[in-house]
């Protein structure tokens, strides 16, 4: 039996992530993003052989129509790969970029691969939430069943009652999650990260018939709001209960984006001269009731730390996607999550979540951040819930 050696992130990019579905990416399409953030990894580490790259694992939450036809291998196709790369396309709904990795990792660490890249790319302006096209098993509305056919935001009311998270509570959590990413951009904490990306916006002079064409280069998330308040977000009316709690302005963003990580064995790692900026620890996934799947990384982040034989005060960064202040909250409330250590950046509320692609781009953030404030040795997670009812975590330890 192979002895399980250790898995090394070298690289890690991303996309600023947009607004969907009229954001400044809502033309760019997912296979782009994804091609755009390969090759953006891949700068990171020149002296690094792509020909030694044995797959490409990417998280794609809708993964039809624009993201369908394996996006994984024709992203990476159209990065300029060599043709002997492989690619795969993986769903497991919001945490299909955190998935990526730890499965990229253990192909590593079981001795199958010495380079693979984990990637997620989503586009919610081409590709809705849910799909194109919504099939649901009409078992699923069956009253033992019922409750895999709740809407997100149904289950964020469900887990604010049951949790007793105010409005209050929500908003405030909203308006921390926008001032964090604020200041995070004005200190350009997210500028190691980012690779920038140029779009071209056409538009016709009706008087002249001329199509004028402009170039817009993208560098910054395009989510955060420095108008939001809490007098601003309390007018906002509830979108999923008539007398819920849960608004647009509490909740995370849609939004398009893409992520990508390079992750390479100790021998690679000696061979090329690489600087790792993180080790690979664990990943967990656990499953909770559909209709409070928010609650999901309250499991999921005990298995991880576990796992790894750590404890919570072990965690110096936590990413925790914040699909909903409700279920944020309530995570952080069973856990006795410290606070400060929980999103230093900023979350989805401010930042967007797009979905199957948040993983990777979560994952970006936390191994730069950490280096950015020389967290070597420390550990740090990205965490999530996912749709249908679970929750997942990873951990990495910064080097």
């Amino acid at each position: 039996m192979k002895q399980i050696q250790e898995a090394y992130i070298v690289a890690a990019t991303r996309t600023p992530v947009g607004k969907a579905p009229r954001g400044m990416m809502k033309h760019v399409r997912p296979d782009d993003m994804l091609a755009h953030v390969i090759k953006g990894s891949l700068a990171q580490v020149p002296n690094l052989d792509p020909k030694l790259i044995e797959d490409v694992i990417v998280g794609c939450a809708m993964p039809e129509g624009e993201q369908g036809m394996n996006v994984a291998r024709i992203g990476l196709l159209l990065a300029g790969l060599p043709i002997s790369v492989g690619g795969v396309t993986i769903n497991r709904f919001c945490s299909s970029g955190i998935n990526a990795v730890a499965m990229a990792a253990d192909r590593i660490r079981l001795g199958e691969a010495d380079v693979m890249i984990a990637a997620g790319t989503e586009s919610m302006s081409m590709v809705p939430m849910m799909g194109n096209k919504v099939a649901l098993n009409p078992a699923m509305f069956q009253d033992e069943n019922v409750a895999i056919a709740y809407g997100m935001g149904l289950t964020a009311e469900k887990v604010a009652n049951q949790w007793n998270i105010s409005r209050d509570a929500q908003d405030a959590f909203a308006v921390a999650s926008h001032q964090k990413a604020l200041a995070a951009i004005e200190a350009g904490e997210f500028k190691g990260e980012i690779t920038p990306l140029e779009v071209v916006n056409r538009t016709a002079n009706l008087a002249s018939g001329e199509v004028i064409s402009k170039t817009r280069v993208l560098d910054t998330d395009e989510g955060p709001r420095a108008d939001t308040t809490l007098e601003g977000l309390g007018k906002l009316k509830t979108v999923f209960a008539a007398k819920g709690s849960v608004t647009a302005g509490n909740s995370s963003q849609m939004s398009d984006g893409a992520g990508a990580v390079i992750l390479v064995s100790e021998k690679i790692l000696k061979q090329f001269n690489l600087t790792p900026l993180a080790r690979y620890v664990t990943f967990a996934v656990k499953g909770v009731p559909p209709e409070i799947m928010g609650i999901g990384p309250k499991e999921a982040i005990p298995a991880a730390l576990k796992l790894a034989g750590l404890h919570q005060d072990d965690l110096s960064w936590i990413e925790l996607n914040e699909a909903f202040a409700a279920q944020a909250l309530a995570v952080m409330g069973d856990l006795g999550l410290d606070a400060s250590k929980v999103n230093p950046l900023g979350g989805a509320i401010a930042l967007g979540h797009p979905l199957g692609a948040t993983g990777a781009i979560r994952t970006a953030t936390l191994v730069h951040g950490m280096r950015r404030r020389g967290m070597a040795g420390q550990y740090g997670m990205v965490t999530m819930c996912i749709g249908t009812g679970m929750g997942a975590a990873g951990i990495i330890q910064a080097l």
